[in-house]
């Protein structure tokens, strides 16, 4: 489970167990899990998760270039990879990284190809009407 909320809100103080009851609650809401079947919970508290685009972000590539010498880091997701990705695209990331671990690949390229459009699929959404096409070709 993933929340999203501010400092101040009174979902980032919540205490722990109450935030394992929620996030069960929730699950069990919605049918992905059995609550009584839940065992243990681990609670991550991430603040500031958006990458901020300031400083010394024009030297990226270097940092990046520097990490990926290291063949057993994987960076994946918002944090690890400094993008701005929607959820969907950063658990791409972890799922193409487990893949490429599994088979050997020491080539992470395509990690860091996942959702490197210029465009939202939202900002597509007006085109349909005019062209369905695109959206059928939409890739995740």
């Amino acid at each position: 489970m993933e929340y999203f909320c501010y400092e101040t809100d009174d979902l980032w103080t919540m205490p722990e167990k109450d935030m394992a009851a929620l996030a069960s609650r929730e699950l069990a809401a919605i049918g992905i899990i059995n609550e009584a079947d839940v065992l243990d919970a681990t609670i991550l508290r991430m603040p500031k998760t958006y990458p901020a685009y300031f400083g010394t972000y024009d030297r990226f590539d270097e940092l990046r270039d520097y990490l990926l010498r290291y063949q057993n880091l994987f960076m994946v997701g918002r944090n690890g990879m400094h993008k701005y990705n929607n959820q969907d695209h950063s658990m791409l990331t972890a799922m193409t990284a487990v893949d490429n671990i599994l088979a050997g690949r020491l080539d992470q390229s395509n990690i860091w190809a996942v959702n490197t459009e210029m465009e939202y699929h939202e900002e597509k959404a007006g085109q349909q009407a005019a062209d369905p096409a695109p959206e059928q070709k939409a890739t995740v």
